[in-house]
């Protein structure tokens, strides 16, 4: 159900809030977020989600009736969804569309490239202070011709893996994912993978392949070279045969950032490329799992307004 405030849809916030987001009390920061919003003279109109992907039909409605401000109330999987209805409608062109965040999942990735807080008020201040990027978005086009876009990371292999084990592990907060890597390590089989990169096809067995626009993924990994989210060009990292000792003893180094350095690990920062293999590898997109098998990838330079911290 779509509850619409009887302010003129252009001056008002749409919410899509995800009641099922994070392990927090919503009842609790649903109420905190509304007292907050009236009191800072946001106006907006609001939908609960109801489903998996409720957040697409949501948007294009909204967008529908004449909106053009959005917040996404949840995790990094609503806003993800959000994104995608915004990417797939057909209304207004997408750079047209301000989306800011309230953070309530568990892992929250794509606010720490933009020290956005990880608090309701704080959060709710970055919107109030209306400072914008023009983020760009990643397309991925899988074989059967279906597309999904993502804002902030996406990866095949052990990457889509560890997505996939993660659903069982989520009630267990930030340590999840740690733990859902940690155990998807011992059971991964590596793939062998054709990849297409600049005019150049690398055969080769990898643990994972990583490609992305923002900087954090999986509860504050960083397996990215240096992404610039407006620099029209995505930042992969190959990671080649790993073992689990591999991986055991550059924990740090997926945290710190280190782990590109690496003798077993290329990056490059490209357009496009495409990836076919030979079994059904996992395909996730902002942890979340979109396909499997070959596909092929493209950024779309400056696609949406973003709300981001100015420190």
């Amino acid at each position: 159900m779509l509850h619409f405030n009887k302010l003129h849809v252009t001056k008002s916030w749409f919410l899509i809030v995800n009641p099922s987001a994070g392990n927090t009390n919503f009842r609790k920061s649903w109420i905190c977020i509304q007292s907050l919003l009236k009191t800072k003279e946001i106006y907006f109109s609001f939908a609960f989600t109801q489903y998996t992907k409720h957040e697409l039909v949501l948007v294009d409605e909204a967008i529908k009736q004449g909106y053009r401000n959005f917040i996404s109330v949840g995790g990094d999987g609503t806003l993800h969804h959000v994104v995608n209805g915004i990417m797939m409608q057909r209304y207004t062109k997408t750079s047209n569309i301000k989306l800011g965040v309230i953070p309530l999942g568990t892992g929250n990735d794509w606010i720490r490239t933009y020290k956005i807080p990880n608090s309701i008020e704080k959060a709710i201040n970055v919107i109030v202070n209306n400072t914008v990027i023009f983020q760009d978005i990643g397309c991925i086009t899988l074989a059967s011709g279906k597309k999904e876009y993502f804002n902030n990371l996406a990866g095949t292999g052990y990457d889509g893996y560890v997505v996939k084990n993660l659903k069982y592990l989520k009630k267990l907060g930030s340590i999840a994912f740690l733990l859902s890597g940690l155990y998807s390590l011992l059971f991964y089989k590596k793939t062998s993978y054709k990849t297409y990169i600049n005019n150049e096809c690398i055969k080769e067995k990898c643990l994972m392949i990583v490609f992305g626009i923002c900087k954090y993924s999986g509860g504050g990994l960083q397996v990215t070279k240096e992404p610039n989210p407006k620099d029209g060009l995505l930042d992969v990292t190959i990671v080649k045969n790993f073992s689990f000792l591999n991986i055991l003893f550059n924990i740090h180094k997926l945290y710190n950032g280190k782990i590109v350095d690496h003798n077993k690990v290329t990056t490059y920062k490209v357009k496009d490329f495409k990836i076919e293999e030979n079994t059904n590898s996992i395909i996730e997109a902002d942890g979340e799992i979109v396909g499997t098998g070959s596909f092929k990838v493209h950024i779309i330079p400056n696609a949406i307004q973003f709300l981001i911290n100015c420190v």
